[in-house]
């Protein structure tokens, strides 16, 4: 039986994931969120507006790995 991930690795391993190919991401300007270049809304507060920049994306990428998860996910509710 393997470990349960820690949540800190994950967001660690995603922040990697995003920073390798930030092409593939945009930031919500309404929430921080980093969200797939296709959405058209922010799934977490539902604005519209982002920033794409990959620059943009690599920071906050960088800054949302090194920071505790502050919201409610769908995994929180099961």
């Amino acid at each position: 039986m393997n470990a349960p991930e820690d949540p800190k690795d994950n967001r660690l391993k995603q922040a990697e994931k995003i920073t390798n190919h930030p092409e593939q991401y945009k930031v919500c300007e309404g929430c921080g969120s980093i969200v797939v270049v296709r959405a058209v809304t922010c799934p977490s507060c539902h604005a519209y507006r982002f920033d794409s920049a990959a620059l943009r994306v690599v920071s906050q990428a960088r800054d949302l790995a090194m920071r505790a998860a502050n919201s409610v996910l769908a995994s929180d509710l099961t």
